[in-house]
């Protein structure tokens, strides 16, 4: 038997089942069995395929699935390290302790874990299987943390010659992350930007380039100043990675006036940063400086007799400004209800002499910090409060102001733009909420020894390195604003604002080919959907027998997310 198509005039082909015989005299002919014109196209071609010898079977009975790993948010982030040459970075030779570094950054961008669940959670992936550390255990690891330590310095230099050029803006920044623990040496008590109360805790310090790219970190004591740790980062930028000359950022926490002394002193050395609360308050007082005109415009430039060589820039942002007199009204009036409550205590006896009165009013004026914003009356079997308003107008009067100060010439950075640059810190900012919260959680450290956790905050920063071009790439994708130059053209000094497509974006919670828009991370998540399938034919039982695979089909969405990542650039 066999399927002949005849053909129909002006009408589709007939399609037929026939068959051959021979008559009387040993002539071939031919006859119809059946027309199977009515039928689907892909039954005919099955019938067909069937006459000439093929074997089918029920799909669940074809093959089995004997394993199944998630790949999909595997092979973009090693896509996106290959397009960053990471490995190259890491070590010119391969070997087996650069391939567990390689792992160790993917998995801190996939799933942030101990290193011991980081082992055991990888395996559920293709992590392994791509770079090759089937046997890897959490010692192996360890290994590997203490070799990429002794490369810190060298890949440092190799990412400053990457991305840092003559007279940039370079910034720098401190923060810290508690520890778990007592035994680590750099883990000591200080001011926790955490507010973890009771928690040792270790200082970090981050050097970003103009676009926010991480370049190094060093780890520091807990109780290590900001101030103490910039100036060793100069050094290290002009001895280490060769750049004399450069314009440092940092905020006004970081460049003390001894740190501004000691750069004065430095050839080709610039600087932006912020005047301090008090100081800001001193220029004021004394100078009597003209605010007024910023009800005009958001920023002026001045100098001062206090700052020879100098640049001032005072800017006003009128929703910080508002933001703060609502703040200080909601707290003047909580603790004045908590003063009113001393006094019906005092009245009642039950607070007598001036010490009882005292403490209880202190811990109410501490609690806010309002001190400064209360007359107080204190004595035996006597207590009375009321606003200093001539404080409370003083420090209104600053609401919502700044002053920058900054060496570099107005030649080379106008004024709005010495703004825009000092903005840029938010970059290092978020770089450090990447780094401790729900990115690569950085926190908490359990790491004993002091080198493992040097490696470990080294790591974090190479695989902030590799997610922050993820997240460039990504931009249509996810929630970012794509409309990079409406960022340095816009008012610095005024609150920023999103583009219209970010607007969009944020409303409709699609993109504009009606896909639906993620988050970095569940970006990654619904890669992660994409599985690859180890297959065997059932009916073979040997245990040698031969496996094939197959990988999920991505979806339009995913594969666009796939060819983004392959436009990654250094």
């Amino acid at each position: 038997m066999y399927i002949e198509a005849v053909p129909n005039r002006n009408s589709p082909p007939a399609v037929l089942l026939r068959e051959s015989y021979r008559d009387e005299n040993g002539k071939v002919k031919k006859r119809t069995l059946a027309n199977l014109s009515c039928l689907d196209p892909s039954l005919i071609d099955l019938m067909r395929r069937h006459m000439k010898g093929e074997k089918f079977v029920a799909c669940g009975e074809a093959f089995e699935i004997i394993d199944s790993k998630a790949h999909g948010h595997v092979e973009a982030v090693l896509e996106a390290m290959r397009r960053l040459k990471i490995a190259e970075l890491i070590d010119k030779k391969p070997g087996e302790k650069r391939n567990l570094v390689m792992a160790m950054i993917a998995a801190r961008i996939l799933v942030p874990r101990p290193k011991l669940s980081t082992v055991r959670l990888w395996r559920t992936t293709t992590l392994p299987d791509m770079v090759n550390i089937l046997g890897a255990d959490d010692d192996d690891l360890y290994s590997a943390m203490d070799w990429l330590l002794e490369k810190q310095a060298q890949i440092e230099t190799t990412l400053s010659e990457r991305h840092l050029r003559k007279g940039d803006a370079v910034y720098y920044d401190l923060s810290s992350s508690y520890y778990e623990g007592a035994q680590c040496p750099l883990a000591k008590y200080g001011y926790s930007r955490d507010k973890k109360r009771g928690k040792r805790q270790i200082n970090y310090g981050l050097l970003a380039d103009k676009d926010g790219r991480p370049i190094c970190i060093n780890a520091w004591p807990g109780n290590t100043s900001d101030t103490s740790t910039f100036m060793p980062m100069v050094k290290k930028i002009r001895e280490d990675f060769g750049i004399s000359d450069v314009i440092l950022v940092g905020d006004r926490g970081m460049l003390s006036s001894k740190n501004i002394d000691e750069l004065r002193e430095k050839e080709h050395v610039k600087w932006i940063t912020a005047l301090r609360s008090s100081s800001l308050r001193d220029l004021v007082e004394q100078r009597g400086i003209q605010l007024g005109l910023l009800d005009e415009r958001n920023l002026f430039e001045f100098t001062a007799p206090e700052y020879p060589g100098e640049r001032l820039i005072a800017c006003r942002n009128p929703l910080v400004a508002d933001k703060r007199a609502r703040v200080r009204q909601e707290l003047l009036s909580a603790t004045e209800k908590d003063l009113i409550k001393i006094r019906d205590r005092v009245f009642a006896k039950r607070l007598k002499t001036a010490g009882q009165i005292g403490l209880a009013v202190g811990r109410v004026i501490d609690r806010r910090k309002m001190n400064k914003h209360f007359d107080l009356t204190i004595n035996d079997g006597h207590f009375d409060f009321q606003r200093n308003e001539e404080s409370i107008a003083s420090e209104a009067a600053l609401d919502g102001i700044y002053i920058l100060r900054t060496s570099v010439g107005s030649s080379k950075l106008e004024a709005a733009e010495c703004v825009r640059q000092y903005k840029k810190l938010s970059q290092v900012e978020r770089a450090f909420r990447t780094m401790k919260m729900v990115g690569l959680q950085i926190r908490p450290i359990h790491h004993r020894l002091e080198r493992r956790v040097r490696a470990h905050m080294f790591l974090c920063m190479l695989s902030y390195y590799v997610e922050w071009h993820m997240r460039e790439a990504w931009r249509e994708l996810t929630f970012s604003d794509e409309d990079q130059v409406l960022k340095e053209t816009r008012d610095p000094v005024a609150p920023a604002k999103k583009s219209e497509g970010a607007k969009k974006k944020a409303s409709s919670k699609k993109n504009a080919d009606g896909a639906i828009v993620h988050c970095f991370k569940s970006l990654l998540a619904d890669l992660s959907t994409v599985v690859r399938n180890v297959c065997r034919v059932p009916s073979v039982a040997e245990a040698n027998q031969a496996t094939f695979t197959m990988t999920t089909i991505p979806s339009t969405n995913q594969q666009k997310a796939f060819e983004l990542v392959k436009n990654i650039k250094l």
